[in-house]
């Protein structure tokens, strides 16, 4: 199968195919594909979904896709990598949250636009990056970059309120805030603590546990630690960090503490779990 690198950054791109279906392949990258027009099939690990105009999908690396043209369709695709998330100017706590949430969306097919302000807003944004793309007037990387910040953003929102946290529109707006505050202090033990958490929604320590699960379906230590395990994941997976690095980024208070948690919940160390992965050894040895 053929596997697509990025060797910049991002970039953006544009196309009309009249006619499909277009070769299935992976990415070592993100990619956004927005449907300026047209209607057709969209393929991701061999699930289906009819897509149409005002339609944006999120690859994730390793992903499986292709599409299949129905009617002539024009693609824009915005395609990214890590290293801009880091490099782009973003707040350092987004950042962290941002590559979570993107990382582990569901891999399925589907539009990730589901609030429809956003999908208002999303259009325009595309038809900006198109027009600074095709003029290269003054200062239209600048401009570009702006764009691009602020759709990732929009796409991680529309993630995180109806895809990977599993809540839906009539989730109480305080148990989103929750979740956010979870998001932004995963990194900080002693905030996650109940009676903080509890003193900082003014909710009582009794109700907050039965509180959270009657909006997001588990527990709030369940919440915390699968949470908590994904990024691990992705650290090992996608980041050249030493072993000891990765515990002491989340307060792990040694090396052996992360193994026994890591192992308790993969049955294999991080070391084990890492090496498993493609270019594991090299990052091992970095």
């Amino acid at each position: 199968m053929q596997k697509e690198n990025l060797y910049e950054p991002f970039s953006v791109a544009y196309e009309t195919l009249n006619e499909g279906p277009e070769r299935a392949h992976q990415h070592s990258f993100f990619e956004l594909v927005y449907i300026v027009s047209g209607k057709g099939v969209q393929c991701i690990n061999k699930n289906n979904f009819d897509y149409r105009e005002g339609h944006m999908f999120l690859i994730t690396p390793e992903d499986c896709h292709s599409f299949k043209v129905h009617e002539p369709t024009t693609f824009f695709y915005l395609r990214f990598n890590n290293i801009y998330l880091k490099d782009a100017g973003l707040i350092k706590d987004n950042i962290q949250r941002l590559e979570f949430i993107l990382q582990n969306a569901n891999h399925r097919p589907g539009c990730i636009l589901r609030n429809q302000v956003d999908k208002q807003l999303v259009r325009p944004m595309v038809e900006a990056i198109i027009r600074e793309y095709v003029n290269r007037d003054i200062y239209n990387r600048e401009l570009i970059q702006q764009l691009v910040n602020t759709m990732i953003i929009v796409v991680a929102r529309n993630i995180a309120l109806y895809q990977q946290l599993d809540v839906t529109e009539q989730t109480e707006e305080k148990a989103m805030d929750i979740l956010h505050y979870i998001q932004a202090n995963i990194y900080d033990p002693n905030k996650l603590r109940g009676e903080n958490i509890s003193r900082e929604f003014n909710i009582s320590s009794a109700y907050l546990s039965r509180y959270f699960k009657q909006h997001t379906g588990e527990t709030m230590q369940q919440y915390i630690a699968g949470y908590k395990t994904k990024l691990i994941q992705h650290r090992l997976q996608h980041s050249d960090k030493r072993i000891n690095e990765i515990a002491s980024e989340f307060n792990f208070t040694d090396e052996s503490h992360f193994n026994k948690y890591f192992k308790a919940q993969f049955g294999q160390t991080p070391g084990e779990y890492r090496r498993q992965m493609p270019g594991g050894a090299r990052r091992e040895s970095v």
